[in-house]
């Protein structure tokens, strides 16, 4: 399947100097339409009828198709975009960051969630990575999402609703993406699934300070973020990045995890404080933000993860599960007191 194929197949739809993009990668495709803002609910039924073809077309594993606004004319002065609310029914919207790869923020937003829902919330988790999604061998989840009315259904895991592109390809399938069809799968996952009402939506976001989180945070009208952090130096230079990227766009930071904290032999019982111990308490305390908590290295974190059993839902009562079971007790009481300030939607102006 390639781009002529896509083109000749969009013929019929004589979409002239609507289409604005086709991209294909893999037996995914991504069409873009540029229609006026104010007229984009009049091509939903033309945009689902154009879906639903590609993705009948042989060789075709996913297809979407993304209406964007039409440029304004150069002579015009660009006005600001009215936004439509993505999500609607989601009360507040939490991004979980780190400044770099490789401190466990997947395993700190897969275990968050499901201890916010444990605490009695509606809560949704999506997986923002698209390079490297984890949250279908995290969860435990291998199949694909239903489609109803136009609509992905989220899956559900552990009382939690999630959404991955993991869950549409193959576990090691490269999604050697460009920045526009990152950007389009994100949009697609946001505003094309049918999240329902949620309390809280956890999105576990793609390492770094990139394009990707600055569209969640302007997009999502993210609520606060949480950073992932372990202990030493060159991990907290990176998260420091992370705080301060959060702070440009004017997205408040819930507080800092110290993730891999100390290491406990389970034999001898001898602690060993491996990555260095406290630093991102003190570096919280320094840039005036919440410490959330340490979670120490234990072997049922990464077992429970790899076997898609979170430990906050397979051990409820372990050291590591009470851990995250603190975090997700703070980050519910800081959406709360920001709950009361506002009301019940929760965005960031």
């Amino acid at each position: 399947m390639t781009e002529n194929d896509i083109r000749a197949a969009l013929a019929p739809f004589n979409l002239k100097e609507m289409l604005e993009g086709v991209h294909v990668q893999g037996g995914l495709v991504q069409v873009t339409l540029a229609v006026k803002r104010e007229e984009a609910p009049k091509f939903e039924a033309l945009r689902r009828e154009i879906e639903a073809k590609l993705s009948a077309l042989p060789g075709v594993r996913n297809a979407a198709v993304v209406l964007t606004a039409q440029k304004a004319a150069p002579a015009q002065a660009p006005a600001a975009p009215q936004e439509v609310p993505l999500l609607p029914e989601v009360k507040a919207v939490i991004a979980v960051a780190s400044g770099k790869g490789g401190v466990g923020k997947s395993t700190v937003a897969v275990n968050l969630a499901v201890a916010l829902a444990q605490s009695g919330l509606k809560v949704g988790l999506l997986d923002a990575d698209i390079y490297g999604p984890s949250l279908p061998r995290m969860l435990g989840l291998n199949r694909k999402p239903q489609v109803k009315d136009g609509k992905m259904l989220p899956l559900e895991a552990w009382g939690v609703r999630c959404m991955s592109i993991g869950f549409l390809v193959e576990e090691e399938t490269a999604m050697v993406w460009r920045g526009p069809m990152v950007t389009g799968a994100l949009n697609q996952m946001l505003a094309q699934v049918e999240w329902g009402a949620l309390d809280v939506l956890v999105i576990d976001m793609p390492p770094g300070t990139g394009d990707v989180q600055l569209t969640l945070a302007q997009r999502a009208k993210l609520a606060g973020a949480v950073v992932v952090s372990t202990p030493q130096d060159i991990a907290l230079i990176d998260a420091r990045r992370g705080v301060k990227m959060f702070e440009q766009v004017r997205v408040p930071v819930l507080g800092i995890v110290e993730n891999m904290s100390y290491f406990c032999c389970p034999n001898c019982q001898h602690r060993s404080d491996i990555f260095g111990h406290g630093g991102a308490a003190a570096e919280a305390a320094r840039i005036g933000v919440p410490f959330l908590g340490e979670v120490p290295l234990l072997l049922e974190i990464r077992a429970t993860g790899d076997a898609g059993t979170p430990v906050t839902a397979s051990a409820p009562d372990s050291e590591a599960a009470k851990a995250f079971a603190g975090i997700a007790a703070q980050v519910r009481a800081t959406l709360g007191k920001a709950d009361q300030k506002t009301g019940p939607r929760i965005s960031i102006e």
